[in-house]
């Protein structure tokens, strides 16, 4: 058994390995937060490997958020991770295993995508491709998927928008590079909702951003309080339809807000849509974006939760006074999302497959968090009531990143709430996902095991 596992670690590229050794280092506290790695150059001489290859390992955790480029001053450990934080050591499972654990957010339900259907669209542009679509994708992404997204951004969220304003990405991370390097200068202020989502801190930091935490309460981000002690900030960046991770939404008057903040000095806002198509009660709520009268709104969003991760593929639209900044940016940053990708998402909602199958991964999602919740409750356990989502919160009293902490080592791949915050305090409380758990026995088991873990 040992030799087999051996051999799959050493059937790994070069650079993977690197990487994963640089990972578990940094999981159990021999490399710190905040500290400097050594150059690409000096580690390369250490390794015995070409620099090339320890640059793409650096490169490979940086997108990640494991960690920061900062140009000439090197590259260091994310200040966001800690090795006592277990949100950043459960964002993936163990090597060799690709089933989810359990409770693992940011994941859609797998074995809920209509696989078979894919393979045939796949195929059938497999088939028809000329040996044109052999060759490099436009850098703004392919035509007919930025064609599709806005017809389906116009139908659902109403969102009026042209092709020539979306922007195709290697994944949201990738959507905020290209946005903050097409309108961002180092130093400057970006409001960031706290608690908020940790995983893309890196990038900001990256950009050089100042982040500027905000207090959320019941109605969202406070605007008010954020404009009073920020009034330099020049960006917002903001999960307004289902809060990251508390899961409010921003209500009307502080939408109004928002919008009038944005309309004075130059200020931007980003809207991160990572999920609102998965409300439960009600259609989803209208995105701030259809509402932005003064165009100072970017909208971001992903395939990642609405079909599934491997993908890689994430758009964004830019205001149409940004649209050449945005293209002058991206002609160095290409798309790297295959044609035969792009093409296959475009016909995937092009022919209605899109719509029903958000359709049915909501009467899906609503039934998986109700046997979680049940079995939830029957180890004495409450769950925080939300419209939609695909995580819920459990609150608890005391400490829940020790107790986040001894569910991770149970093999639960629950976070705390706490390791989520930046400046503020609030109410404890414990991060899970539901999406898949496939039966109500398998909602009961871990239900049973996390309770186990927290004794």
């Amino acid at each position: 058994m040992k030799q087999e596992k051996d051999a799959a670690r050493h059937a790994l590229p070069r650079y993977q390995q690197i990487a994963r050794q640089l990972t578990q280092a940094i999981l159990s506290g021999e490399l710190l937060p905040g500290s400097r790695l050594p150059s690409s150059r000096t580690m390369a001489l250490e390794m015995g490997v070409a620099r090339a290859t320890i640059e793409n390992a650096y490169g490979d955790l940086a997108a990640q958020g494991w960690l920061e480029r900062r140009g000439q001053a090197g590259t260091f450990v994310s200040q966001t991770l800690s090795p006592a934080q277990p949100a950043f050591t459960t964002s993936a499972p163990p090597a060799g295993n690709r089933e989810p654990l359990p409770f693992q957010m940011g994941l859609p339900a797998l074995d809920a995508f209509p696989r078979a259907l894919w393979s045939r669209l796949m195929g059938r542009r497999l088939r028809l491709q000329t040996r044109f679509d052999l060759a490099a994708p436009p850098c703004e992404g392919e035509a007919v998927l930025r064609q599709a997204i806005v017809d389906y951004l116009r139908f659902s969220r109403s969102i009026d928008c042209q092709p020539e304003q979306v922007f195709i990405t290697a994944g949201y991370s990738m959507a905020m590079t290209l946005a903050l390097r097409a309108l961002a200068q180092p130093g400057e202020g970006i409001l960031l909702e706290d608690p908020g989502f940790p995983f893309i801190r890196p990038v900001l930091a990256q950009a050089g951003l100042r982040f500027c935490p905000v207090a959320v309460d019941s109605e969202g981000m406070d605007i008010r309080q954020g404009n009073q002690r920020y009034p330099d900030a020049r960006f917002a960046l903001i999960t307004p339809a289902h809060q990251s991770p508390l899961g409010v939404a921003l209500s009307l008057p502080r939408r109004r807000e928002l919008l009038d903040w944005a309309a004075l000095n130059d200020r931007w806002v980003i809207e991160d849509d990572y999920d609102s198509e998965f409300r439960y009660h009600g259609k989803p709520l209208p995105p701030v974006k259809s509402l932005d009268a003064p165009q100072r709104v970017i909208y971001a969003g992903t395939f990642s939760k609405s079909l599934f991760p491997a993908l890689r593929t994430a758009w964004l639209v830019a205001p149409p006074q940004c649209v050449a900044a945005f293209r002058q940016v991206a002609q160095h940053l290409p798309c790297t999302v295959p044609p035969l990708y792009q093409h296959t998402i475009a016909d995937f909602i092009r022919e209605g497959h899109f719509w029903r199958h958000l359709k049915k991964m909501r009467h899906c999602y609503g039934q998986r968090r109700q046997w979680l919740e049940s079995a939830l409750a029957e180890q004495g356990f409450a769950v925080t009531p939300q419209q939609g989502g695909i995580q819920l919160v459990v609150p608890v009293t005391g400490n829940d990143s020790e107790m986040a902490s001894k569910a991770v080592k149970a093999g639960l791949a629950v976070q705390a709430i706490s390791d989520w915050r930046m400046a503020h305090k609030g109410e404890s409380g414990l991060l899970m996902s539901f999406t898949n758990i496939v039966s109500p026995e398998q909602a009961r088991k871990q239900a049973r095991a996390l309770r186990e873990a927290l004794k």
